[in-house]
């Protein structure tokens, strides 16, 4: 299955990506199917080959939420954003992280009721 995804290029703390199609196993370092274009997140500049774009979402590959997000905001894509979420682990470790930081007891998750 083919996707469209963000490689991350350029220095440490200066973030550039590129915007390619790749299989979706690959790994991130590995040659992508196509380069569609730059985009830099610090100045939101982005340049993108959006007949190219436009045609590998009609073969069938799937781009990335963020991807997605992008592509609303240039134009290339019509409909709503997709919210990004964070995992569930994610936000529970941040919760019971700044509750003991605060000097709060981390709280214990309630056990369900037996049907």
């Amino acid at each position: 299955m083919l996707v469209i995804r963000l490689k991350r290029v350029g220095r440490k703390h200066q973030p550039s990506y590129r915007l390619v199609v790749a299989e979706k196993r690959s790994k991130l370092g590995g040659p992508p199917a196509e380069d569609l274009g730059p985009y830099n997140p610090s100045t939101k500049t982005a340049t993108f080959a959006q007949e190219r774009i436009r045609y590998w979402l009609g073969v069938g590959a799937k781009p990335t939420p963020t991807v997605h997000n992008l592509l609303v905001k240039q134009g290339v894509v019509s409909g709503p954003k997709i919210k990004i979420s964070i995992k569930k682990k994610e936000l529970e470790s941040k919760e019971t992280a700044v509750s003991v930081s605060a000097g709060k007891a981390p709280e214990t998750p309630a056990e369900p009721a037996a049907n």
